[in-house]
């Protein structure tokens, strides 16, 4: 259960876990774990890659805790954390894929998927987001799923805020554009503004 922490709060449970207190560690874990995990997720596509993945965001931000600069939150760190690792997963799991793919065709085998119901509104959005360039889908994802400020997806980016609203228009663009060039039956029910 993810419970809030003041930023006051957190600053001494980080203090305390550089100084070895596991269970301020523990408490500053339960509070972002779950959007730790829901980026990882979204990045990712899998729920087991996706926590592996913020099992080692946790582990990477406990070992470098002293680089951390407790002046500035701690969840944008650790999802700045998590965009990496689950980038670094998804190309691992990508290159695994195209190799199974590879196989299939040189063995002149058929690869025999699920069928996806594209009839949900919300499979489709997923697709679309998907097929965006990985900067662009990184962008949705902390501004809209995870609803992070400008600020918050800045830093959690190391980039700039004008960066984060630059970026986030020509995502909600191009995300605009393949579905109305790829969905068109959801096209008309989504405007991207």
């Amino acid at each position: 259960m993810n419970r809030t922490i003041s930023s006051a709060d957190e600053t001494f449970l980080v203090t305390q876990a550089r100084n070895g207190d596991e269970s301020a560690w523990e408490q500053l874990v339960q509070s972002h774990q779950d959007a730790v995990f829901r980026l990882a997720y979204l990045i990712t596509g899998n729920a087991d890659d996706a926590q592996d993945v913020a099992q080692g965001v946790f582990i990477r931000a406990y070992m470098k805790l002293d680089q951390y600069d407790d002046g500035r939150p701690l969840r944008p760190w650790l999802l700045g954390i998590t965009a990496n690792l689950a980038r670094n997963q998804r190309r691992t799991i990508g290159r695994y894929w195209r190799a199974v793919q590879r196989y299939f065709i040189a063995n002149d085998r058929e690869l025999d998927l699920p069928a996806l119901d594209e009839r949900m509104e919300s499979q489709i959005l997923w697709q679309a987001i998907r097929k965006l360039p990985q900067i662009y889908q990184v962008i949705i994802y902390l501004r809209f799923f995870l609803e992070l400020s400008e600020a918050e997806t800045a830093e959690s980016l190391e980039i700039a805020r004008g960066t984060v609203k630059s970026r986030s228009h020509r995502a909600l663009k191009k995300l605009q554009q393949i579905i109305e060039d790829e969905y068109p039956e959801i096209a008309n029910e989504r405007t991207f503004n």
